[in-house]
């Protein structure tokens, strides 16, 4: 069997090519920014193209880019790591398969959330590795506990916190209770934290806090507004810099060198706190705006989108999604996407674009479910 063969589709990029066929389409498909990155970072990159920076850089990224995260971790979270630890990546797809590459030998097992991103379980099959899916559900706020680990042979566990494509946050405690018991049984800790920063009415905690072994994943995608910049990051062990830069090396030789040096000027706290705020106005527009037509179980707590719950109307929400767009032009993703956990009575808002735009879908799908 080949190993593209276990992989499925990413339902989400099938319905984005779709919605571009209707001109008057309402987006909630697509976790991308419509907000562009600080104006510094414009003119950053312009300087770099004035200054032909088209070479490659060392594996591991600029030397004054990893410092500008070091200088992150340690402002936002209190936490010390080393310029040598951060490794830079092509998006954070390329920091998964490094981190899997480190933690995760061929057969051994991957422990994910179900629901969850589901390109984690897609990189597991390209890399022989499987997935072991572990249902969260709103009964703990889609949080994963340290006793459902119990009796199953993991050799990793990854979480991601803002999670998607529930908005969920782990709270410190329970961050501290699974990386115990990881590090009580040998189990590798992956943390998915591309969502941070964009956060609401609580605080993140990284990984890092509760365990200096932990590999967490991050990037200038969301937060930062830099999608298309395809540019990610990995904090990795102190032990395990060398093969790090060793499997970079090999697979991407270096993340793109425009990126960076753009990137070197995203950390602009004023334009950041712009940006949080923004998702958070939106956050709160949808969440009260979708309650009258679905069931949505909390208000979420970070990233930007909102799991609602469609069973009032159907139980097949890929079709439930298929029929919306076709006859009102209103993209949404179906839950399929990311698991088989009673996914099918879910759809996954996006709240990526401005109130006005999210207004008018609102107003499409009252007036369609009126008629069903």
């Amino acid at each position: 069997m080949m190993r593209y063969e276990s992989m499925s589709a990413f339902i989400v990029m099938d319905i984005v090519r779709e919605a571009a066929q209707y001109p008057n389409a309402i987006h909630f498909e697509i976790g991308q920014p419509d907000l562009p990155p600080s104006p510094q970072v414009k003119t950053a990159l312009q300087q770099a193209i004035a200054d032909n920076q088209f070479r490659y850089t060392e594996s591991l990224g600029l030397p004054a880019l990893r410092e500008k995260i070091c200088t992150y971790y340690q402002q936002r979270y209190g936490v010390s790591i080393q310029a040598q630890q951060v490794l830079l990546t092509p998006g954070t797809s390329g920091a998964f398969l490094v981190a899997y590459a480190l933690t995760l030998a061929a057969g051994q097992k991957l422990g994910l959330t179900d629901p969850s991103y589901p390109c984690y379980k897609n990189f597991a099959y390209m890399m022989d590795v499987q997935p072991e899916f572990i249902p969260v559900d709103k009964t703990d706020c889609y949080q994963l506990h340290p006793s459902q680990l119990m009796g199953r042979d993991l050799a990793a566990l990854q979480i991601s916190s803002p999670a998607n494509p529930t908005g969920n946050i782990y709270t410190p405690e329970r961050l501290r209770a699974l990386n115990e018991y990881c590090r009580q049984h040998h189990i590798a800790f992956i943390s998915d934290e591309l969502y941070h920063g964009l956060v609401y009415d609580h605080e993140s905690a990284t990984a890092l806090q509760f365990n200096p072994d932990a590999y967490v994943i991050n990037g200038f995608s969301k937060y930062f507004c830099m999608a298309g910049a395809r540019l990610g990051w990995l904090i990795v062990p102190e032990h395990k810099v060398r093969e790090a830069e060793i499997i970079a090396q090999n697979i991407f030789i270096c993340a793109p060198t425009l990126s960076q040096y753009g990137a070197l000027a995203a950390f602009d706290n004023d334009y950041l706190t712009h940006i949080q705020q923004t998702f958070q106005a939106r956050r709160d527009f949808l969440y009260h705006a979708l309650q009258d037509l679905f069931t949505i179980e909390f208000k979420p707590q970070g990233a930007f989108y909102l799991w609602a719950d469609v069973s009032r109307y159907t139980d097949d929400s890929h079709q439930f999604a298929k029929q919306m767009l076709a006859e009102i032009q209103v993209a949404a993703t179906p839950g399929i996407d990311f698991g088989n956990n009673h996914t099918r009575h879910y759809l996954r808002f996006a709240y990526t674009r401005d109130i006005d735009h999210m207004r008018e879908g609102v107003e499409r799908m009252k007036q369609w479910l009126a008629q069903r």
